[in-house]
């Protein structure tokens, strides 16, 4: 399969984002939006990065950035997100895989660093165990690892249990772009992180007009991921993985609250086989400034090029 170039566009304030492309990749029922910072050597590793639950793409540039041309980073807008938003169904963490592989044979190479965060690290754990094939190295982030949920709630409820004011925005709507910044800037996870990366990233999953913007994210593919990912079959990916994998984890949770996602007690009821998958902890990160804040990004960054070679282990971060 070959991909569609098309031109970037930056939604919010002039000249924020750092620049990258954007190509679409034929899958089942349309085609994937994938953005793009290319390595400043064509032959550079490249690492595949899966994005979270209610999010897109551009979450990963700051990453990108921490990168620094040593490897081409590459995001896709999951189906049922960002510019994929309107691709159909049938969603769930298993489509996600298949979709990856895809994107893996558009690339044209032979294979790549994989990496996910929250729901996107249940996603890469499951596309390692799917398509072994395909991948020389693979970093969970805040994610991928199943823990604990509440019992009895119907699928809304349980999901936004775990992730909050994240998903019931995808049922509001607001007057402008101005707005939808404010709500954010409001979410106490992004108190003291906002930067021309962040906004740009949820700038981009703002669709319709205004006075009615809303998030592009399909409630049907949330729903659906939400309760795979929770589930039993897609956690146990991480059991089964065809590599060994290095999980980092943030020290706080969603809203910035103590408790993160993950702790060292939750990790070792986890059961984990520590030759295959060796844990981290990123002090000072919560479940989305791992990935968006300054800090958080530079050790994922550092990571990715450990996993591909192209760096130090001892050097990559976070705390054993």
């Amino acid at each position: 399969m070959t991909p569609t170039p098309h031109n970037h566009t930056t939604a919010g304030r002039p000249g924020a984002a750092p620049a990258h492309e954007e190509f679409d990749v034929p899958v089942p029922g349309g085609r994937l939006a994938v953005s793009r910072w290319p390595a400043a050597d064509p032959g550079a590793p490249v690492v595949l990065a899966l994005h979270g639950i209610t999010a897109n793409g551009l979450s990963w540039a700051r990453v990108a950035h921490h990168l620094a041309g040593r490897a081409t980073l590459v995001a896709p807008d999951l189906r049922g997100r960002g510019r994929s938003g309107r691709l159909p169904g049938p969603y769930g963490i298993a489509a996600h895989a298949d979709d990856m592989a895809a994107v893996v044979d558009a690339l044209g190479v032979r294979r790549v660093v994989l990496t996910g965060h929250s729901m996107g690290a249940f996603a890469a754990a499951l596309t390692a165990v799917r398509h072994p094939g395909l991948l020389t190295g693979l970093l969970l982030v805040d994610g991928g690892v199943g823990f604990p949920v509440p019992a009895g709630l119907d699928p809304d409820e349980l999901i936004t249990s775990v992730i909050g004011p994240a998903m019931r925005r995808l049922s509001m709507t607001f007057p402008d772009r101005e707005a939808y910044r404010a709500f954010w800037q409001a979410h106490p996870a992004f108190a003291g992180c906002w930067s021309t990366w962040v906004d740009a990233y949820i700038q981009r999953d703002l669709v319709g007009q205004e006075p009615e913007l809303r998030s592009s994210c399909s409630l049907e593919a949330v729903r659906v991921d939400g309760v795979d990912q929770l589930g039993a079959q897609v956690p146990g990916a991480v059991h089964r993985l065809p590599l060994p994998a290095v999980l980092l984890w943030a020290e706080r949770g969603l809203m910035d609250e103590p408790q993160g996602l993950y702790d060292e007690q939750r990790l070792g009821a986890a059961g984990l086989d520590p030759r295959m998958v060796r844990t981290r902890l990123v002090p000072g990160t919560n479940h989305y400034t791992i990935v968006i804040g300054d800090e958080g990004a530079r050790v994922v960054a550092r990571h990715l090029l450990a996993a591909a070679g192209a760096g130090k282990p001892e050097e990559a971060g976070g705390t054993p």
